[in-house]
């Protein structure tokens, strides 16, 4: 009888990391990242299997769902539901006509926020953006993206409890420590050519970057919990 290592490692044949997969569809899909993958994953395009340790592990059925998802998103802008239903017809066993193309002047940009714009949706004063950006905590910009209208809420509601943007440097300087600490675990990743390689470290560093705000996040909670 085989054992359950040998077992295992049968089952793990033929699977694919996602580092292997974005090395797979990169030549056709040239702007594909790790995080687009995730993305792909949580709107239910593909599935992929989980390793103990919490790694993806894809198949080729995978590798050929995700190329014909990219391929109908690419070439007719269809949304990623239509995409998805259409995908299940085909693995269902039915014959689906293929979805219509969406004409490229409907699907709508990703919203961008001028100035005044930004100002208004978070209810900042002109002044509160202004200390943002001075101290490196807003990329001062002619336009601003929806992490920047987050981020500017975020400064609005502890303004109100009298937490400046000043009293923040220690933050920044802290996720400038993060990314130092990301950079340095990421380091033999990095210095490797192949694409295989790179695809793994952009996996995994949002994955350290969460782990860390995870730890911090228990600190904060546990010191509060002693001020009680």
């Amino acid at each position: 009888m085989a054992s359950a290592s040998a077992r295992g490692r049968g089952a793990a044949q033929g699977l694919l990391s996602i580092g292997q997969v974005l090395a797979s569809l990169s030549p056709e899909f040239p702007s594909l990242t790790s995080s687009k993958l995730r993305f792909l994953e949580v709107q239910g395009i593909v599935t992929p299997r989980r390793t103990e340790s919490g790694y993806r592990k894809f198949t080729s059925a995978d590798v050929e769902r995700l190329r014909a998802a990219l391929t109908l998103q690419r070439d007719h802008y269809l949304p990623l539901q239509v995409i998805r239903e259409y995908l299940d017809d085909l693995d269902a066993g039915r014959s689906p006509a293929t979805p219509t193309a969406v004409p490229p002047s409907i699907v709508p940009p990703q919203r961008r926020y001028r100035r005044d714009d930004l100002l208004r949706e978070a209810g900042a004063a002109p002044q509160l953006l202004n200390d943002a950006i001075g101290l490196g905590l807003i990329t001062g910009a002619d336009s601003y993206d929806e992490r920047a209208l987050s981020l500017l809420r975020s400064l609005v509601a502890l303004d109100r409890h009298g937490i400046e943007p000043r009293h923040l440097r220690a933050l920044r300087q802290s996720a400038e420590r993060d990314v130092a600490l990301v950079e340095s675990a990421l380091m033999p990743l990095r210095r490797r050519t192949d694409s295989a390689s790179r695809g793994r470290a952009a996996e995994v560093a949002p994955e350290l970057a969460r782990r860390l705000a995870e730890v911090r996040d228990a600190l904060v909670r546990s010191a509060l919990d002693r001020l009680e």
